[in-house]
């Protein structure tokens, strides 16, 4: 045993073993599995050279890299220093899977089962079309009324990354904030929202590559907090694109509502993104065929602006129902309430949304 003064303490000291590493580190705690490295088994290595009173240690944790490993570091370092050891060399790896799921806190396991878990409880929805501009995403935010004035707890992902519009369809004014390692979705109407329009500042234009926009839509998924839901809505991008095939391969128990207009031209363009559904093994729930008809307020005759039959015909190919026929309409001005995309409960679109949610919420929980 080889002694040494602790000049702070006025006490002496002994050059540690590994044994007494190993018991002094039994107590600290792993920052992500919220358990002593004791109990994750988590002191891996130590080394002892006793001539430079040089203590190395190889620590396993829950996750690598990030600023709880610094802090936890300074933690081990100061323990070891405080009792004998004059430097500290750390290494760091992760733990092996079965000890991260077996000590994994419960709210974490929780919240992988809700959205990604094989233990789903949510119901996933793409709100899919063939091309921009036939009201995809008026038709996502008012679905998600729909199911929670239904009762039902709802999310929304705004997954058309290139062209995000939920937050201002729906009025949201603030951003989401974060909480540890979590990102609280901005809640609207009772309605949970997250998009990429929250990370981009002055409506800049996004030039990401594809593998970096796959990330985003990943870390919407596994880093969003959002809690117990009943279901989440994606707004996919128009066409057959990245995202959306990212969308089909993250979620393979996601069902879908393709929109189109009555034009024929567009229920062809949507055709593909059906098939692309179909391919994938993602059920088709319907067609909701927006801007169907305008009604005059006047003689009370319907014009089919856009032509007719588009949504129909979809159905018929997609081997599907048509879940509504949207007329063209704006939601009530309401002066105290900004949310122009919002149909209010006894607007008729927004009877309309209420018989096509219900109907979804028949089929996906029969």
């Amino acid at each position: 045993m080889i002694l040494f003064q602790d000049a702070r303490k006025g006490m002496v000291n002994h050059v540690l073993t590994k044994e007494e590493v190993v018991q002094l580190l039994s107590t600290v705690k792993d920052p992500f599995l919220h358990r002593t490295l004791e109990e994750t088994n988590g002191v891996k290595e130590v080394t002892i050279k006793e001539d430079k009173k040089h203590v190395s240690v190889k620590v396993g944790i829950g996750k690598t890299n990030t600023a709880e490993q610094m802090q936890l570091q300074q933690e081990i370092v100061g323990v070891l220093k405080k009792n004998g050891a004059t430097t500290v060399g750390l290494r760091f790896e992760q733990l092996p899977d079965e000890v991260i799921q077996k000590y994994q806190p419960a709210a974490e396991q929780e919240q992988e089962a809700s959205l990604m878990g094989g233990n789903s409880k949510t119901k996933f929805i793409a709100v899919a079309s063939g091309k921009g501009g036939v009201g995809k995403s008026t038709v996502t935010v008012n679905l998600a009324m729909s199911l929670m004035r239904l009762g039902k707890k709802v999310g929304i992902i705004d997954a058309d990354i290139y062209g995000f519009s939920i937050p201002d369809m729906m009025g949201v004014e603030e951003r989401p904030v974060v909480r540890g390692e979590k990102i609280i979705p901005v809640e609207r109407f009772g309605v949970k929202v997250i998009s990429m329009g929250f990370f981009v500042e002055d409506n800049s234009p996004i030039i990401w590559r594809g593998p970096m926009l796959g990330k985003m839509l990943t870390s919407f998924f596994k880093e969003v907090e959002w809690g117990e839901l009943d279901y989440l809505l994606l707004d996919l991008p128009p066409g057959t694109g990245d995202i959306a095939m990212d969308v089909h391969e993250m979620l393979p128990s996601c069902k879908e509502v393709i929109v189109t207009t009555p034009h024929p031209t567009a229920a062809f363009v949507a055709a593909r993104a059906g098939q692309m559904a179909l391919k994938t093994n993602h059920k088709i729930l319907g067609v909701v065929e927006n801007m169907a008809y305008f009604e005059s307020k006047k003689t009370g005759e319907k014009e089919h602006v856009f032509g007719q039959g588009g949504g129909k015909k979809l159905a018929e190919v997609l081997k599907t129902q048509v879940l509504g026929q949207l007329p063209l309409q704006q939601p009530y001005e309401d002066e105290d309430v900004f949310a122009p995309s919002v149909y209010q409960e006894d607007h008729p679109l927004g009877k309309e949304y209420h018989k096509i949610a219900a109907k979804i919420v028949a089929k996906v929980e029969e």
